[in-house]
């Protein structure tokens, strides 16, 4: 297949019928200061889609780098969409999705970590389901290990609200429908936190997501994320499934203090004393339990499928 150009090098005619176009697959590939890795990773992608019976284009979106990611990965064939100033991974990658123009849309990090060649794989498994993530949990060896206990702690709340196991919740590779994550769109963040919540929307929406073991590399370069960013991915996780299933959040919290309450009760009568603690316990309870079926009620008509 010939490699598609990027729109900055095109006529106006061919940009014109670029925008137009078609295709079976858009890779979107998010980039902010990766000068180094841009270009081999446009390259990784397109010699692993070559061999596919599917059109494809290749978008990379440089957010407002201040190296030469913009030429590298014009140079390299891909499309090159601009942000003059960096506005976060999320907003790179919606930037992405709505300037594409096909049925199926994957994203990858231009950082090397993700390996390309899995997007046949994932592109195949894609035909069936709604999402398929690249699932780095055999190949995190390359993690910073002062990032991991941060990662396993997010990971165990995550797999707890959403009520079943999710191998990998912020995996940068990844393939879905565009009808799949458009419904989303609203709520995708502009941060590093878009694929954590596209993973739990989708998995609280209860549709179809799977996951494919990949091999995950060490990056060219040097990592974006900082360390506030792991208490915006708990608040996150906390208010999607506040969003989608807000009774995994609302009945634990309100049995936790009608159990105090109860106890509390039982341990006064045996003083003949009922205090006001025990009571202002029990009344909580029964709060945000009654918060909790009104929030329920609201996701269902509003949100859930």
């Amino acid at each position: 297949m010939t490699p598609l150009k990027s729109k900055t090098l095109q006529s106006p005619a061919a940009a014109i019928t670029a925008a137009v176009e078609r295709f079976d697959v858009c890779v979107v590939i998010p980039a902010y200061n990766e000068e180094h890795a841009a270009g081999p990773t446009v390259d990784r992608v397109r010699a692993a889609l070559a061999s596919l019976p599917v059109s494809y284009e290749i978008i990379v979106v440089d957010d407002g780098s201040k190296d030469g990611t913009r030429l590298a990965a014009e140079r390299a064939g891909a499309r090159v969409l601009v942000l003059p100033v960096n506005r976060g991974y999320g907003r790179a990658l919606k930037r992405g999705i709505g300037a594409s123009n096909s049925e199926y849309i994957a994203i990858l990090d231009a950082d090397g970590t993700y390996p390309p060649e899995a997007l046949p794989k994932l592109l195949e498994l894609a035909r069936s389901v709604d999402m398929v993530v690249g699932d780095r949990s055999e190949a995190m060896r390359n993690v910073p290990f002062i990032r991991r206990p941060a990662k396993w702690i997010l990971n165990k709340l995550a797999n707890f609200l959403a009520r079943q196991k999710i191998p990998d919740l912020n995996s940068g590779l990844r393939v879905f429908r565009r009808d799949s994550v458009e419904r989303f769109i609203a709520l995708l963040p502009d941060g590093f936190s878009f694929t954590t919540t596209i993973t739990l929307c989708m998995l609280c929406s209860y549709m179809n997501v799977v996951f494919l073991p990949i091999e995950y590399g060490k990056r060219v370069g040097n990592s974006k994320m900082r360390a506030v960013d792991f208490f915006n991915f708990v608040l996150l996780v906390l208010r999607i499934v506040m969003l989608f299933q807000p009774l995994r959040v609302f009945m634990p919290l309100g049995a936790l203090l009608f159990v105090l309450g109860a106890a509390k009760t039982i341990y006064d009568i045996t003083l003949m004393n009922l205090s006001e603690s025990a009571v202002l316990c029990l009344l909580a309870a029964l709060i945000i339990w009654s918060l909790g079926l009104i929030a329920d009620m609201i996701s269902r008509l509003h949100l859930r499928p």
